[in-house]
């Protein structure tokens, strides 16, 4: 297709002097968070000039800054232990949200990214848009469980694919995805939420709820997209063709041809970060922590993406900080 064949050239001419830098962000250098901003919807023709950073939080969370706006996508900060990668895993785990650990991250927010409502996607989401007054992004599932946890529904907007938000200076392209599943082909704490429940009290109370992908579409910079699973509508995908995948580690096999759907679909991204390889039960410290099989999927992943895309550059990224695509 001519199209596809003339961005492809365009995006490979680009790669020739395309660099990725970094910087690094401590810790705890964030100003505490002021008075909640209004939860109206941002202004579409409001344009914020400025440079664009990408802060990897762990598990398939971001903090992207873009000039004066932050946009955040899975934020989970909390960590707690499940017993997910020391045993036995607790599905009765209480839900504790750690203010601790987020105040000092977050600072603040225009927009949450949710993914799917799986604890380790969504479980802290309520209590950073209750701070920041950040519009929260996602299935109807996402919906009905911040209603849950008092968010009021002008802060909450449900999307379900195909959508394109425009915010001025970037957008925000939803795409329907799905969820990975374990070696029993199946998947963890299935289910949505078609009304309010009680407020979760555990993380079996966060159900998948669907999943989603998200397609940032930076002015003058680049295109991202997002994973929060390892697996792929890949009808779903064509004509986005990134610039960067944040690409999500598969912890079974039983999702056929995974990465080769995926990089096809996305027309095989400059730039492939993986994420979702990291132990999301420790401490945010860097180097990030992997189990050791984890440690053997990440080494056959990169292997993976460099064999199906050899024209693609694999960045594994380290906690908090700045990446500059």
């Amino acid at each position: 297709m001519p199209s596809l064949d003339r961005r492809r050239f365009l995006r490979d001419a680009a790669a020739t002097t395309a660099l990725v830098s970094a910087g690094g962000l401590a810790a705890g250098v964030a100003t505490p968070a002021q008075a909640a901003p209004s939860t109206a919807a941002p202004t579409p023709t409001a344009r914020r000039k400025g440079a664009v950073s990408f802060r990897w939080w762990g598990t398939a969370g971001w903090r992207v800054d873009i000039g004066d706006r932050t946009v955040l996508v899975d934020p989970y900060l909390s960590r707690i232990d499940t017993g997910l990668f020391t045993g036995p895993f607790n599905p009765a785990k209480a839900l504790t949200v750690r203010t601790d650990v987020i105040d000092p991250r977050v600072d603040r927010a225009m927009t949450v990214l949710v993914t799917h409502t799986h604890w380790d996607h969504f479980m802290d989401v309520p209590y950073i848009a209750k701070r920041t007054g950040a519009r929260v992004f996602g299935t109807l599932t996402a919906y009905h469980l911040g209603l849950a946890y008092g968010l009021p529904s002008t802060q909450l907007s449900t999307v379900k694919g195909g959508e394109v938000l425009d915010f001025g200076d970037h957008s925000v392209e939803v795409v329907g995805s799905l969820h990975s599943r374990n070696p029993s082909y199946s998947v963890a704490f299935p289910g949505v939420r078609v009304s309010p429940p009680p407020q979760p009290a555990t993380i079996a109370d966060l159900p998948e709820g669907d999943t989603l992908g998200y397609l940032l579409r930076v002015d003058s910079g680049p295109s991202v997209y997002f994973t929060g699973a390892s697996d792929v509508a890949e009808r779903n995908l064509t004509g986005l063709a990134p610039d960067v995948a944040m690409v999500a580690m598969q912890n079974a096999t039983t999702t056929g041809d995974y990465l080769p759907r995926l990089l096809a679909g996305l027309d095989y991204p400059k730039v492939v970060v993986p994420v979702h390889y990291d132990n999301f039960e420790t401490a945010l410290q860097n180097p990030p922590p992997v189990a050791p099989t984890d440690r053997t999927r990440l080494n056959e992943m990169i292997a993976a993406v460099r064999r199906i895309s050899p024209r693609s550059r694999v960045l594994v990224p380290e906690y908090e900080t700045a990446y500059h695509f």
